[in-house]
């Protein structure tokens, strides 16, 4: 008999090992949900058609400056994702632009819509608990976003390389690798801040107007009220060096607030090796300067502040959606 049941028992923890736990089931839930619904493949679709076109405006650009000779052929493979002939904006920009809505498609109804059709009280009534739930949702909404982003970045890597047929080196690999992570924590943010919108209000279409306004916001608005601020208070042409270099730092700490313009900073440093500052230079600085491109592990010295800012801020958006949702009061509506 003790044989027995030392046998049972090794055979009951074998069993309870082999059944995934709650997060990873509901992860895989959420993730096939988004796969199979209307709205991520229409996005997805539009998305995609659009990066083919910036890819032909790219190619374009690049095949007419090689034929004048305009086109540094260094880096070429990066300027897949950078030139554009004018007609179309570049890969870069369509991300920048179009990204955020992958984000708030996937996050906008992840909350309020289980609360609105009274399945997150009978979820979370059984084993399951509530930051397994909401770090679910997200992490199944990140790891789509993953895939998506890394799917079209590598489609624009092979038609490039069949298109121009000039391959890449290890470093521009490298630097399109870090272009597509630096975009899926762009694109994270976006979710955040949708996955908090649909924490707060109970309608899903308040939480997704709250997002898409704020995208709006960031997108347009929020570069033209910079250039008003900048023209009402710039300083005159005869002013000191040093007041229009604190006014010049003062606008770019205001510009920097923006995601966008964050998520721009870091795709220029990594797919321009030759852009050596992103902020004002004085003649000093600038003289005696060697005009080369700067190698990878410098490019990402200076793009660190803002990745760290970009990811303080995702992180902020993911912690307060965690708390509010851990206080928030789960009625069933029975």
């Amino acid at each position: 008999m003790p044989i027995k049941h030392g046998a049972s028992s090794a055979t009951e923890t074998t069993a309870n090992r082999s059944v995934p736990s709650p997060f990873w089931i509901i992860v895989r839930k959420e993730f096939g949900d988004h796969l199979r619904s209307w709205r991520f493949g229409i996005l997805i679709g539009l998305i995609t058609l659009a990066c083919i076109g910036s890819i032909y405006t790219a190619v374009t650009a690049l095949q007419a400056g090689v034929k004048t000779q305009e086109t540094d052929t260094s880096f070429l493979f990066l300027q897949m994702f950078t030139a554009s002939d004018g007609t179309l904006p570049n890969f870069t920009t369509f991300v920048m632009f179009l990204g955020p809505l992958i984000g708030i498609s996937l996050g906008f109804d992840a909350i309020n819509s289980e609360r609105n059709k009274g399945t997150l009280s009978r979820l979370l009534s059984q084993p399951i608990y509530r930051d397994d739930f909401i770090r679910a949702k997200f992490t199944a909404s990140l790891l789509l976003i993953a895939v998506v982003l890394f799917a079209l970045g590598f489609l624009v890597m092979g038609l490039g390389l069949f298109t121009i047929g000039y391959p890449p080196t290890p470093e521009e690999v490298l630097r399109v690798i870090l272009f597509l992570l630096v975009a899926v924590v762009y694109v994270g943010f976006w979710l955040n801040l949708s996955l908090l919108f649909s924490i707060r209000f109970r309608q899903a279409a308040t939480s997704a107007l709250s997002g898409i306004a704020l995208w709006i916001f960031f997108s347009l608005f929020y570069s033209m009220i910079m250039g008003l601020i900048d023209k009402a208070t710039a300083p005159g042409d005869s002013s000191a060096l040093s007041l229009l270099l604190r006014h010049a730092n003062m606008m770019l700490f205001l510009n920097r607030l923006s995601p966008s313009f964050l998520f721009t900073e870091l795709t220029t440093t990594l797919l321009t090796p030759g852009v050596r500052s992103l902020g004002p230079l004085t003649t000093a600085q600038v003289v005696g300067a060697i005009a080369s491109p700067l190698p990878l592990g410098q490019s990402i010295l200076l793009a660190w502040p803002q990745l760290v800012g970009l990811l303080a801020a995702t992180m902020i958006c993911f912690g307060i959606s965690y708390a509010l949702f851990m206080r928030q009061e789960i009625r069933s509506r029975s």
